[in-house]
C-alpha cells in the first residue's frame, strides 16, 4: 500500500490518488448553467437579462457595495510626448480609494467631449502601470514587451481619454501578508508585479462578497467619475482589457449599460475547462457562478452593445481544449446578437500566438461602434 519515496525519505507514496475533480466536473455537467440563456425572441432575452444579472449582482456582493463620494482629487500632472499623463484617486467605498492614471492626447479641441476609454490590467502588471504604457520603468518594460500591455498608451494615441486604474489588490493597492510593507517587499521584483488577489478573495467570500463584485463596483464608481469631467463624453465609453482585465471588462460591460463599447481578450473561456478542471488565480471564482451560468451568458447580457472578444489560438488557460473552449462561448453569446437582430456588433478575433493582447482589430471596431 505504501512505497519509499526514493527522493525524500521522510515521505510516502502513495499507490494511487483518490481525486474529487471528476465528481465536480459531472456535477457541473449535470447541474450548472441553470440559468443559461435559452430566449427565442427580444421579449425572453430581456426579462432573462433582468433576472441574470440581479443574479450575479447578488452572488457577487456587488448589492453589498456602500456608496459615498468620490472626493475626486488631482494627485499629480505630467506632460510626455504624446499626452498628459494626470494621477487622480477618488472613493469607491467608505475609506477605500482608488488611484488610476488619466492619460489625455494632446491637441484635443478645447470645449469638445472626448470619447473616453477605460484600460483594465491583469496579472503581472503592477497594475495601472503597464496599461498606461510605463515603459520607463525596466520590469513594467519587460511586462509590456511580452503581454503588449501598454494598449492604454496606444489607445490615447489614437485620440481618446484613456483611463487606467489599479484594481483591488494590484499596484498600490495590495495587500500585505504581514500587516505592513517591508523593505524587502519594496526591493523584491515579483512583489512589484504581483497582485494579493487570493487574500482578498478570500476574506471578501467569508462576508458575502467577491473580488470580481469589488472590481466591478470600483469600475461602476470610476464611470461616475468620467461624467463629472467637462473633457469627456460619458455617451461613448469603451472598456478594453487583458487576461485579468478581460474578466473586469466582461463583468463591468454584463452589468453596465454605460459601457457602450467592449474589448475582452485572453479572457473568454468556458468554466468548466478554465476554472473547474484548471486552476486559475482566485479572483476567477465567485460563489455558485457555475451552478448559474457560463461566461457566454455572461458575455450575452452585452448585447446588444458592441463586443469584441479577442482570442490567441495557444492560449493556455483556456484548458485542455484549447481555442474550442473559446469559440464555443462566443457561440451563445452571438444567440444574443442575432437574436436581436445586431450580430454585427459581435466580433470574434483569432489570432495566432501565446497568452498576450494583440489588437490588430481593435482601433478599427472602436472607431466604427464607439
Amino acid at each position: 500500500m505504501k512505497s519509499e519515496n526514493k527522493s525524500n525519505p521522510r515521505t510516502i507514496r502513495p499507490e494511487k490518488y483518490y481525486s474529487s475533480l471528476g465528481s465536480i466536473l459531472n456535477t457541473f455537467d449535470e447541474e450548472g448553467r441553470r440559468l443559461a440563456l435559452r430566449a427565442e425572441s427580444a421579449s425572453d432575452f430581456n426579462e432573462w437579462k433582468t433576472a441574470v444579472r440581479a443574479k450575479l449582482r447578488d452572488i457577487s456582493g456587488l448589492d453589498r457595495m456602500g456608496d459615498c463620494p468620490l472626493k475626486a482629487s488631482l494627485l499629480e500632472s505630467e506632460e510626455l510626448e504624446f499626452f498628459k499623463r494626470e494621477k487622480w484617486l477618488i472613493q469607491t467605498e467608505p475609506e477605500v480609494w482608488m488611484p488610476f492614471y488619466a492619460l489625455i492626447p494632446h491637441g484635443l479641441e478645447s470645449g469638445k467631449k472626448t470619447p473616453s476609454i477605460i484600460a483594465t490590467h491583469g496579472h503581472g502588471s503592477a497594475g495601472k502601470l503597464s496599461t498606461a504604457g510605463r515603459s520607463d520603468i525596466p520590469a513594467i518594460k519587460d511586462a509590456i514587451d511580452h503581454y503588449h500591455y501598454d494598449y492604454g498608451a496606444k489607445l490615447c494615441q489614437e485620440g481618446y481619454i484613456v483611463f487606467c486604474p489599479d484594481a483591488r489588490g494590484f499596484g498600490e493597492r495590495r495587500e500585505f501578508t504581514k500587516g505592513k510593507i517591508t523593505t524587502e517587499d519594496e526591493l523584491d521584483e515579483q512583489f512589484f508585479l504581483g497582485n494579493s488577489c487570493s487574500i482578498l478573495n478570500k476574506k471578501a467570500l467569508s462576508l458575502g462578497r467577491s473580488l470580481v463584485g469589488m472590481w466591478t463596483w470600483d469600475l461602476m464608481r470610476l464611470i461616475d467619475y468620467i461624467g463629472t469631467r467637462v473633457d469627456c463624453d460619458a455617451e461613448r465609453i469603451c472598456c478594453a482589457g487583458l487576461s485579468g482585465g478581460g474578466l473586469q471588462t466582461l463583468w463591468l460591460s454584463a452589468l453596465d449599460d454605460r459601457v457602450k463599447c467592449t474589448v475582452i481578450s485572453g479572457n473568454f473561456f468556458g468554466f468548466k475547462d478554465s476554472i473547474l478542471y484548471r486552476t486559475r488565480c482566485d479572483c476567477s471564482y465567485v460563489p455558485r457562478l457555475c451552478e448559474f451560468v457560463d461566461v457566454g451568458d455572461i458575455g450575452a447580457l452585452i448585447a446588444p452593445r458592441a463586443l469584441l472578444i479577442e482570442s490567441a489560438s495557444e492560449d493556455i488557460l483556456s484548458g485542455p481544449r484549447g481555442l474550442e473552449n473559446a469559440t464555443e462561448q462566443v457561440a451563445i453569446t452571438r444567440q444574443a446578437y442575432d437574436l436581436l437582430g445586431v450580430g454585427e456588433r459581435l466580433h470574434h478575433y483569432v489570432f495566432e500566438s501565446y497568452h498576450r493582447w494583440d489588437g490588430q482589430e481593435t482601433s478599427p471596431f472602436i472607431e466604427r461602434w464607439l
